[in-house]
């Protein structure tokens, strides 16, 4: 991840607050549906005790000279949702029943970030008529990741006047999906216009209280820093600079076309130590001088679909 928008923002801390501008109209929750028959109704849940798994979907410790911390989740956003019936199923090769909405505004096909539906710890992501998904046994899930915006906290140390350390926090939104296409977005209190494309990686954070106004800062991870977890790695490879995460049913997942309830899934996320650095043996992360810890992974740590 490129680190010195971070550095930046601390050792300058003279910066005036830039004004705010006129968001995009995002939605932050599904619209009420119409009444008409059983649904299929999706929600995220954040889970920082949740097992923390690799790219390959096998648990994983921090590895010697690194540190990590469990961010405080606001909103994130899904763009393509797929129920696998085995572990070879390819890559849209089971039933997919959600793919948001994209454009060609930049130039290459992208997420179409204004259209995407943000929801938060416990919210509906996706409420849609359970005839979406063809009766069958399904073992997967597939939830290709768009978008996340969380907490973080930080110290800084004021090298330039000498006044001492102080414990922050700022807000981090990154975009995860493949690539995107953004207008303008809210980070926290503030905005960033880009009105262009933006690969996996695209990140912007705003500190949230600041010893004097700031700017949000933006940067871009370089292609691969983003950890994507994927148990089929061996039998259903997923491309690179996606974030399709993919999780195992407790039991498979039967649907038998003769269902009168709502099928309601808890799509539970690791976000267990995901935010992660090169740390100077503290375990604080502090992104300014003297220590100049580099963010290397922003990736969320695994999924595991819960039938409710």
């Amino acid at each position: 991840m490129r680190h010195t928008p971070f550095i930046v923002l601390l050792a300058c801390a003279t910066l005036v607050a830039a004004c705010r501008k006129e968001e995009t109209p995002v939605p932050d929750a599904v619209p009420t549906p119409s009444p008409a028959g059983p649904r299929l109704i999706m929600k995220f849940r954040f889970d920082s005790t949740q097992v923390r798994l690799d790219n390959l979907g096998q648990p994983s410790t921090m590895p010697a000279g690194r540190a990590a911390q469990s961010p405080r989740f606001n909103r994130m956003s899904a763009h393509y949702v797929e129920f696998a019936p085995s572990a070879w199923t390819p890559l849209s090769g089971g039933e997919v029943v959600y793919h948001a909405p994209e454009t060609s505004a930049g130039g290459a096909t992208a997420i179409d970030f204004s259209q995407s539906v943000l929801a938060g710890d416990g919210q509906v992501f996706l409420d849609l008529p359970l005839s979406v998904l063809d009766s069958g046994s399904y073992s997967w899930l597939r939830v290709s990741l768009a978008y996340q915006n969380y907490d973080i906290a930080f110290r800084y140390t004021d090298t330039q006047f000498g006044t001492g350390t102080y414990d922050l926090e700022g807000t981090v939104a990154s975009f995860i999906g493949y690539n995107t296409y953004i207008g303008t977005f809210a980070v926290n209190q503030q905005s960033v216009t880009v009105n262009d494309d933006r690969p996996q990686g695209f990140w912007a954070f705003e500190v949230i209280d600041p010893l004097i106004p700031t700017a949000p800062l933006t940067g871009q991870a370089p292609a691969g820093a983003t950890t994507v977890p994927n148990p089929l790695f061996a039998t259903s490879q997923i491309p690179p600079g996606s974030c399709v995460v993919t999780g195992a049913f407790a039991q498979p997942l039967v649907i038998t076309g003769n269902e009168t309830e709502d099928v309601v899934i808890t799509v539970s996320l690791s976000t267990n130590d995901s935010f992660e650095w090169i740390d100077n043996g503290d375990g604080l992360y502090e992104p300014g001088p003297p220590a100049n810890d580099l963010v290397v992974d922003m990736g969320i740590r695994g999924l595991i679909p819960i039938v409710e």
